[in-house]
């Protein structure tokens, strides 16, 4: 509930239109080292889904911990081996650390679609490494 209290309380600080084709990370919105916890940062994302518009499939950093909130429009998504589902907007998932993130993409091939991504990661660690093609 902290995480999502976070999350919700960004949203106004956030919400950037998008206008490529590709969904873009709009770069980190916010990050901190997390005092109690030596070693771990919140880091929050905010990712933009163009009409019909997806991400590779990728794997986020091994000690990731991380908390997806529909901002916006209809997103799917299929971690690891479980079923893909369709979050609309104000609805929520997570990723546990070391998953494997198979589909992440606009639901719609018509309205935009907006995620903000709040992770609980090692300090250092690259977000995002995508699947080799």
């Amino acid at each position: 509930m902290i995480v999502r209290a976070l999350a919700i309380a960004l949203l106004c600080a956030v919400l950037i239109p998008a206008h490529a084709d590709e969904p873009k990370p709009r770069g980190i919105q916010f990050q901190r080292d997390l005092p109690n916890i030596p070693g771990k940062k919140i880091v929050t994302v905010v990712v933009e889904y163009p009409p019909g518009g997806k991400t590779p499939s990728h794997r986020h950093a091994p000690s990731a911990f991380i908390y997806a909130y529909v901002l916006s429009g209809s997103i799917r998504s299929k971690v690891d081996d479980g079923p893909a589902r369709v979050y609309e907007e104000g609805e929520d998932f997570f990723e546990e650390p070391g998953a494997h993130h198979v589909v992440s993409e606009n639901a719609s091939k018509t309205r935009p679609a907006k995620m903000l991504a709040v992770f609980i990661v090692n300090a250092g660690e690259p977000l995002t490494t995508m699947d080799p093609k």
